[in-house]
C-alpha cells in the first residue's frame, strides 16, 4: 500500500474528529444523538451539492432516524485519538442517560474547505439551541433520505445511500464532480 493512501485516512479521522469538537462547542447539550443527525445533515447537504461526504461515515436507517454504526460503535470504546479531543460525559435526563459530549481540544479548521466550514457553521447556528428530539424529527421529514430507506422501502438497519440526497438532475452533476475527484485522488495512490 502506498504511503498516500494511510494519509488520506489520517486526514479522513482527523475531520471526523474534527467534526465533532466542532459541533460540541457551537451548540447547547450536544449528546450522541444530537452529534449523529448534525453529522448526517452535514453528510447529505454536502454530498447534494459536491458529490462527497465530509466524514466519510456511512449512516443506516435505525428506528430514530440515521446513525453511523461505525462511530456509534466507537463510543463504547473509543480510540485514543478521539479521547484526546472528546469526552464522553453520561448523563441522566428525564427519558434515562444521555451522553453528553464535551470538547477537550480546539477545533482544527486546516482539515476543511470553505465549503465545509460554510455548512457547518449554518447547521450548528441553526440547530444551536435544537434538542435531540428535534433534530430526530427533523430527520424524518419528507422527503429525506431517511424516510425513503425507513419508512418507503421498510428496510429498517439498513444503509442510506447518499444517492437519496439528489434530485435525477442533481446526481448527474453529483457523478460529474465525483468522478473527477476520485481521478484527483487517483493521481495520489
Amino acid at each position: 500500500m502506498n504511503d498516500n493512501h494511510g494519509l488520506l485516512i489520517t486526514h479522513q479521522r482527523e475531520k471526523l474528529i474534527n467534526v465533532m469538537v466542532y459541533f460540541a462547542q457551537h451548540t447547547q447539550k450536544c449528546g450522541k444523538v444530537k452529534l449523529f443527525k448534525l453529522m448526517y445533515f452535514l453528510d447529505f447537504e454536502h454530498y447534494k451539492q459536491i458529490g462527497r461526504s465530509v466524514t466519510g461515515l456511512n449512516y443506516y436507517a435505525w428506528p430514530l432516524g440515521p446513525v453511523p454504526v461505525a462511530l456509534y460503535a466507537e463510543f463504547d470504546v473509543p480510540a485514543a485519538d478521539m479521547v484526546n479531543c472528546i469526552h464522553f460525559e453520561a448523563r441522566s435526563v428525564k427519558n434515562g442517560v444521555m451522553i453528553y459530549i464535551q470538547p477537550v481540544a480546539e477545533f482544527d479548521k486546516s482539515h476543511f474547505s470553505q465549503r465545509e466550514l460554510r455548512l457547518m457553521q449554518t447547521l450548528a447556528s441553526t440547530y444551536h439551541e435544537a434538542s435531540a428530539e428535534d433534530l430526530i424529527e427533523a430527520t424524518h421529514l419528507e422527503p429525506k433520505p431517511w424516510q425513503r430507506v425507513y419508512i418507503q422501502q421498510g428496510k429498517k438497519l439498513q444503509l442510506i445511500p447518499y444517492e437519496y440526497a439528489l434530485t435525477s438532475v442533481e446526481k448527474e452533476v453529483v457523478n460529474e464532480l465525483s468522478q473527477a475527484h476520485q481521478e484527483m485522488l487517483s493521481n495520489f495512490l
